[in-house]
């Protein structure tokens, strides 16, 4: 294990709960402290994950996982406290995110490479491992809004870890698409982490944590209830599932 790439620190989420949008709308507004409930997605969360290790994050639904990713990925900012991650990440947050249904799939993926901060020549060079990889053949040059479920995972997942990143983030995204994808997905994710990669898995397949990952960590209704070995917090996570 390398240096320090991921440090959470305190980390906090508040969100607002409103009766309707026209609440948010009024709150953003308003020169006035908010009376809105308020619910903690996290509280206090720390942290940190070195070069070349894998990190499992499980926890029961509700429990913040998704929302830490999105902090990660900078998609959602922290409400306190601090989250720093050193390197480029790629993340497969849901199915399909930051794809446009009316694009081809040939213009989504250059689109996500220069999200990514990829040149269109840089993206050139990756296109054919991207193409080999999702084996989606013609449905390429085809607008992604008549893809199944099987090929947006398909290409999604061919982006994410051919663009060379030092990060690369699963939330449940093995969960989609048949046993040879899942399979293929699997192989290539053993590739990265055996070529000095940094990942963060969740999943409720807790066979995947013990068997991917380097440590974990078990969330609870925003807060960290464990953290150390996978087979440790798997198995806390399965006590406190038996405690109901």
């Amino acid at each position: 294990m390398g240096r320090t790439v991921i440090e959470v620190n305190s980390l906090s989420k508040r969100f607002g709960m409103y009766a309707s949008p026209a609440g948010r709308l009024m709150e953003l507004l308003s020169p006035f402290p908010s009376k809105a409930a308020k619910f903690w997605a996290l509280k206090d969360v720390s942290f940190d994950v070195r070069e070349g290790e894998a990190l499992g994050v499980i926890g029961r639904n509700g429990s913040g996982k998704s929302t830490l990713l999105q902090v990660l990925c900078g998609v959602l900012r922290e409400t306190s406290g601090r989250a720093t991650v050193h390197g480029r990440v790629s993340a497969l947050l849901e199915l399909g995110a930051g794809f446009h249904p009316e694009f081809k799939g040939r213009d989504n993926v250059y689109m996500n490479g220069a999200i990514m901060g990829l040149s269109h020549k840089e993206m050139d060079l990756r296109f054919e491992a991207i193409a080999d990889f999702a084996e989606i053949g013609d449905f390429m040059e085809q607008p992604m809004k008549t893809y199944s479920s099987g090929m947006f995972m398909r290409l999604a997942f061919a982006c994410a870890v051919n663009i060379a990143p030092d990060i690369l983030i699963v939330d449940e995204a093995l969960a989609v698409g048949d046993a040879y994808f899942q399979q293929k997905c699997n192989q290539k994710i053993m590739e990265f982490r055996n070529n000095g990669g940094t990942m963060l898995i969740v999943s409720h397949d807790m066979e995947t944590i013990k068997r991917l990952c380097d440590s974990a960590i078990l969330l609870h209704k925003g807060t960290l209830a464990e953290h150390g070995d996978p087979v440790k917090v798997t198995d806390a996570y399965a006590r406190m599932n038996e405690l109901g």
